[in-house]
């Protein structure tokens, strides 16, 4: 009887200590610089999450090798839910194509949080007005146009699938993350990158030209903007940001951050914010947000395949 009821005292114990999370501040790794879009993303979301978590959220930035040094170190974090990790389509990516050796199956989904939208973004200093300019000179220089990306990410496969779509050869330039892309263009290092709507206010001073957007359909932000679609390039694109834990965390935790994640996302300050950055509000809870992370990860590992990326 003795032992059972010891038994029972221990089981009530495990339960209170799961129903007091968070009891202390959670961090958040970010694996790029501070001022890159998934900074700038996740900062307004840690607002809104750590109201509905009840604990401050702390954003560390642990940028480095194509946001590889995040990854590892948040994928050997203890599995508390007191680090976790704020992720996006680079993570498929960067494993397929040999960069890094961590996927999204070291981790357990907790919800997804936004999708942005790519645009072709030139600078200005280049003498294309158009992508049908843009093309006929790739095709009179192979190779010549430089294009600055995060190699094996999303920067490096987007404009790689508009190079093959339209059956050109452009050179790319490695950079960590978009804050360094950025600054290149901007200082015309380099000719083209993949931009988003954050970059609407340099296109209207002149600093970026906008030649195209990677959605079905024209974007109301920048409306005279042609989609790749309608210039006969079937090319669709956005990326998609979440949040991960390491993979042996509690379920209950997991449920606790969940919850949370629902919440934040359709907080009005977010939203806003959301709007501002030129991104869409995309929320998946943590089985949706799976199955998402599953499906896409097989469409990465074939798009690398198809783009003689693959090394893995």
């Amino acid at each position: 009887m003795r032992i059972l009821t010891v038994a029972a005292a221990m089981l009530a114990l495990s339960g209170v200590a799961h129903a007091a999370y968070p009891e202390r501040p959670v961090k958040l790794i970010v694996p790029w610089a501070a001022g890159g879009d998934t900074d700038n993303i996740f900062r307004p979301f840690a607002q809104a999450f750590q109201k509905h978590l009840g604990q401050t959220v702390v954003i560390a930035n642990v940028g480095g090798a194509s946001g590889t040094v995040g990854a590892r170190e948040a994928r050997g974090a203890p599995a508390d839910g007191y680090t976790l990790f704020a992720v996006h389509d680079y993570i498929h990516l960067t494993y397929y194509t040999g960069v890094a050796d961590v996927t999204h199956t070291d981790f357990r989904p907790i919800c997804s949080v936004a999708s942005t939208p790519s645009v072709l973004t030139a600078s200005p200093k280049t003498k294309w007005q158009t992508v049908a300019e843009l093309v006929a000179d790739a095709k009179a220089r192979p190779g010549a146009i430089s294009v600055g990306a995060t190699l094996g990410s999303t920067s490096h496969f987007f404009p790689a699938i508009f190079e093959k779509a339209a059956g050109i050869k452009l050179k790319y330039v490695s950079y960590d993350g978009l804050a360094q892309r950025m600054n290149a263009i901007l200082g015309g290092h380099i000719d083209l990158t993949d931009g988003n709507l954050t970059q609407k206010g340099k296109v209207e001073a002149g600093q970026l030209r906008f030649l195209a957007i990677a959605t079905e359909k024209r974007s109301d932000e920048i409306p005279a903007v042609p989609t790749l679609k309608e210039l006969g390039f079937d090319v669709v694109y956005a990326v998609t940001r979440g949040l991960l834990a390491p993979k042996n965390t509690p379920e209950p935790v997991l449920a606790a951050l969940d919850a949370a994640c629902a919440k934040a996302v359709v907080e009005a300050e977010f939203v806003k914010s959301m709007k501002v950055q030129g991104t869409d509000v995309l929320h998946l809870d943590r089985k949706a947000y799976g199955e998402f992370l599953t499906r896409v990860d097989g469409e990465n590992r074939t798009l690398a395949q198809e783009l003689g990326l693959l090394r893995r």
